[in-house]
């Protein structure tokens, strides 16, 4: 090779591992994790999801192992990839009744002091008491939320359908674990679930 084309070829090659790094993967290029009836993604960005398994009834409730990369809300998209049969409960299809733990691995930076669950059916709009979706809101015993991190819990089903975990606290590079039920007496092809893990107020 002559020295001015073995001088291109080399800059060639340092320009692309100068530029290749700095291209973001795309929002399509994120994985669909299936797991039961259900698919999990993280597309919309924010956090990774490292695995899930499960079929989402109570005995084997889907388990959702991701990673949250700041302190800021992140959503996680659910879709059917089975059919709908309202209350089934074999786990091959969609029943509206999904048994559901996450387990979250700090990589914020900074320690979780709370941390919140938002249900959605349309994205970026809060999901109301007559949706049908929630977090069990016909139990008010609340018997399938649980955290081993935060002592106390609270739901809210109006005008949101939201479940705060509090009284705790999960530091950097650990993993949180939350259980809940959620139930949908209408259900959708698709919904959403926020996660906003809240930091010390400065």
């Amino acid at each position: 090779m002559r020295p001015a084309a073995a001088r291109r070829a080399w800059l060639a090659l340092l320009l692309g591992f100068c530029v290749l790094p700095a291209i973001p993967a795309r929002a399509e290029d994120r994985r669909q994790w299936p797991a039961g009836p259900y698919s999990f993604s993280d597309e919309l960005g924010g956090f990774l999801i490292r695995g899930v398994t499960g079929t989402g009834t109570r005995d084997d409730p889907i388990v959702v192992h991701e990673e949250l990369e700041s302190a800021t809300p992140v959503t996680l998209t659910i879709r059917a990839i089975r059919p709908i049969r309202p209350f089934d409960s074999s786990g091959e299809y969609v029943s509206g009744i999904l048994y559901m733990r996450v387990l979250a691995l700090n990589d914020s930076g900074q320690p979780w002091v709370e941390f919140e669950f938002e249900l959605q059916e349309i994205l970026g709009r809060p999901s109301t008491f007559g949706d049908g979706l929630s977090f069990d809101q016909r139990s008010k015993i609340a018997e399938h939320i649980a955290s081993p991190d935060f002592a106390t819990f609270s739901r809210e089903f109006e005008p949101y359908d939201r479940l705060l975990f509090k009284d705790g606290k999960v530091d950097p590079l650990k993993t949180a674990q939350f259980e809940f039920l959620v139930t949908d007496y209408t259900p959708r092809w698709t919904f959403y679930i926020v996660q906003d893990p809240r930091i010390p107020s400065t």
